[in-house]
């Protein structure tokens, strides 16, 4: 099933109140209400992912324009699926999903990111970390 994880919710509740700041500390731009309802539900019902159907359009639009705002592939440009590996040591993403990248969607592209994030094992969190950096 497709979802939302909190994380992701978290980061773009930042990203809108960074570029569209409440005027008087009271009321909240319509993106930032619109994450936050969803937030508070997930943290209600202890929950750490969100089905984006469910989601307003509004809120959604809003992840959206987030998601935009990040990086598209976790590629170093150190590929060693290309010889013979699994497992791409650079990147941290499997053959299949290097493969399917281009039509894969913003939310299984964010759950593949969140994967090779919390594994932390491949080349782009360690000594290429510089480099990735640089190629955004």
């Amino acid at each position: 099933m497709p979802s939302i994880h909190i994380t992701d919710i978290e980061a773009a509740i930042n990203y809108w109140r960074a570029k569209a700041p409440s005027p008087d500390g009271l009321r909240l731009a319509p993106e930032v209400q619109a994450l936050a309802e969803v937030y508070a539900l997930m943290v209600f019902d202890h929950e750490d992912v969100a089905d984006p159907a469910a989601l307003t359009d509004v809120a959604l639009a809003a992840w959206t324009a987030w998601y935009d705002t990040t990086a598209d592939t976790p590629c170093i440009a150190i590929c060693s699926t290309s010889q013979g590996d699994d497992l791409c040591k650079g990147c941290g993403r499997t053959f299949a999903e290097i493969q399917h990248w281009p039509a894969m969607s913003a939310i299984e592209k964010r759950r593949t990111w969140r994967r090779i994030t919390q594994e932390g094992t491949a080349w782009r969190f360690g000594r290429y970390a510089d480099r990735a950096l640089e190629n955004r």
